[in-house]
């Protein structure tokens, strides 16, 4: 790190000191201890700009406080009968870490097969919130307390097996997800692997590029089929996805590998478990004179800076092939 990055990591730090109580609280449970490193996050995202990251960080923490972040983790999607048809339309799990010199851990994405059609967009919104805490809150603090060292991002296999051109129907609700870690998870990826792409893969990818932010259409990597030999170079056997497991997998191939997107996968399992607990721990201390919040489904704002023009959406989705 040279000096005019640890001179701007300086001077954002004096000036997030300066903010609101309430925005202070909900950047130490941002941070998770670790300060710095958020502060680079933001540093990062603006080109090292301190005025502009300060400005990103102040409306991330303010996002955070309107909408309750800190809270979301006791708010379980209920019943789980909803719970369940949303991880089933909604596919992603944690397949394993990377290799142990690293140690970060590899997110499974079904970006072909998810249908998203079981519930509202705001409970896929919720639900992604969700995991992105989860992950920031308990996955990565416990890579890092593995590790002897900070651990603070991920890598992600996005699985295009049964991709059409008939998913970018739900190019608001990937708009709203691409909104919501730019502007506030910011850096938290290390690189996106695409793998098990079809032919029409292009022809989405056309569509939701200019979607996304420059830094990320960087990590991006399209591997050749399922990815496994360059997968392999970062993360061993065990962390394969169950779709990159052989050439022409699908979600119910991959030679026996667990599938983690589903339910029933110690990571699901583990994370509901959590937020359940959380749930029953809010309404004891409720009960003993403190506030309990709203339960279930809750509405998560997007900031109406960041709002997409629909016209024009529309039109590029016309224009694709």
């Amino acid at each position: 790190m040279g000096v005019a990055s640890e001179h701007a990591i300086e001077l954002l730090s004096m000036l997030t000191d300066e903010v609101d109580d309430p925005l202070k609280a909900t950047f130490q449970n941002m941070h998770q201890g670790h300060p710095t490193h958020a502060l680079m996050r933001f540093l990062k995202a603006r080109e090292w700009s301190v005025p502009k990251a300060h400005e990103m960080l102040v409306a991330c923490l303010k996002w955070r406080v309107q909408n309750q972040i800190d809270d979301i983790l006791s708010k379980p999607i209920t019943p789980a009968g909803l719970y369940r048809g949303i991880r089933e339309s909604q596919l992603i799990g944690l397949s394993g870490h990377s290799k142990q010199a690293r140690g970060l851990p590899v997110f499974a994405i079904g970006a072909g097969l998810s249908t998203f059609d079981k519930a509202s967009v705001h409970y896929y919104v919720q639900s992604h919130v969700q995991i992105n805490e989860y992950r920031d809150r308990v996955i990565l603090p416990a890579a890092s307390k593995k590790h002897g060292r900070h651990v603070g991002t991920c890598y992600k296999v996005l699985d295009m097996t049964g991709l059409k051109l008939s998913a970018l129907s739900q190019i608001k609700l990937l708009t709203i997800v691409s909104t919501v870690d730019d502007l506030n998870y910011p850096e938290k990826t290390e690189a996106y692997y695409v793998v098990n792409a079809p032919y029409i893969f292009s022809a989405c990818w056309k569509v939701v590029k200019p979607l996304l932010q420059e830094r990320t259409r960087r990590k991006v990597q399209v591997l050749q089929g399922c990815g496994r030999d360059e997968l392999l170079k970062i993360m061993d056997y065990a962390s394969l996805p169950h779709f990159c497991r052989r050439e022409g997998s699908s979600r119910s191939g991959g030679g026996g590998a667990a599938d983690c997107y589903s339910l029933d996968h110690p990571f699901h399992q583990r994370m509901y478990g959590y937020m359940m607990k959380r749930r029953a721990e809010g309404k004891e201390e409720a009960g003993n004179g403190g506030k309990l919040g709203k339960e279930g489904s809750f509405h998560v704002e997007v900031p109406e800076a960041e709002a997409i023009e629909w016209e024009e959406l529309h039109r590029k989705l016309g224009d694709a092939p």
